[in-house]
């Protein structure tokens, strides 16, 4: 439950290792936070959040093994019972070339980046469900609003993941559980290390702000940065053959 002065108490970020998922819980901590649970496979570079004055708890989290996802989600409430917030921030990029070339890779990183968001979701929602209340922070992005032809495999997962997000928000209405659905633009850090950066980009922090003051406001759907709402408001309706020629 949250504390006393209604701030949030408990976290369990799905994708310990994920940048913007570590800046949301630091900034979680710092306005109260006291009770984390990262989830993650293998070591996470998490920062010192016991410093900041947290409990903290590492599970080992395998988003290729959805028969293990309910294992993980009551097992963090096992360490911290009710769960305030949930944050779902992991997914590989990977690089298009490679993904069409090598279909099975393809075939793997949907199997992540979207079949393994819909199996923990469904658990983690059903466990909000039961409380109720709680927040499912699902991070999605600008490149599933409309897909482009340089990233259409990610793209594609994206999309996916936000129509998921966003039913499964509508089928928690009512329950006193809701989902916030993220859609960062180009995020300059680890991810993205060597590319080009797209206009409007953006950093794990400032993506972090917006999502502790969406979560503050109550908000279903946060853009980061903002500007990118009216923007592709205008790319979902340009026409296709303009779409085609965007650059890569």
């Amino acid at each position: 439950m949250k504390n006393a002065l209604g701030a949030v108490d408990s976290v369990l970020l799905l994708g310990g290792r994920s940048e913007i998922g570590l800046a949301v819980v630091e900034l979680l901590v710092k306005r109260g936070a006291r009770r984390i649970v990262l989830a993650v496979r293998g070591e996470t570079d998490a920062p010192d959040l016991k410093a900041l004055g947290a409990e903290v708890h590492v599970v080992d989290f395998d988003a290729a093994r959805p028969e293990s996802h309910g294992d993980v989600v009551r097992t963090a409430v096992d360490l911290v019972g009710d769960l305030d917030v949930v944050i779902s921030a992991f997914g590989v990029l990977g690089d298009q070339a490679v993904y069409e070339r090598d279909p099975v890779s393809a075939a793997h990183a949907v199997a992540v980046n979207f079949g393994g968001q819909v199996s923990v979701c469904l658990h983690v929602a059903e466990r909000l469900r039961e409380q109720r209340h709680g927040t499912l922070i699902v991070l999605s992005s600008v490149a599933g609003v409309r897909v482009r032809k340089a990233n259409y495999v990610y793209g594609s997962t994206k999309a996916g993941l936000d129509g998921f997000a966003q039913g499964l928000g509508d089928a928690l209405h009512g329950s006193g559980a809701n989902v916030m659905v993220v859609r960062p633009g180009f995020v300059r850090g680890r991810m993205t290390a060597g590319m080009p950066p797209a206009p409007m980009a953006t950093t794990p922090g400032e993506v972090a702000a917006a999502v502790v003051a969406g979560l503050r406001e109550g908000k279903e759907t946060v853009w980061a940065p903002a500007v990118l709402a009216p923007v592709f408001a205008l790319m979902r309706v340009l026409p296709r053959a303009v779409w085609r020629r965007m650059p890569r």
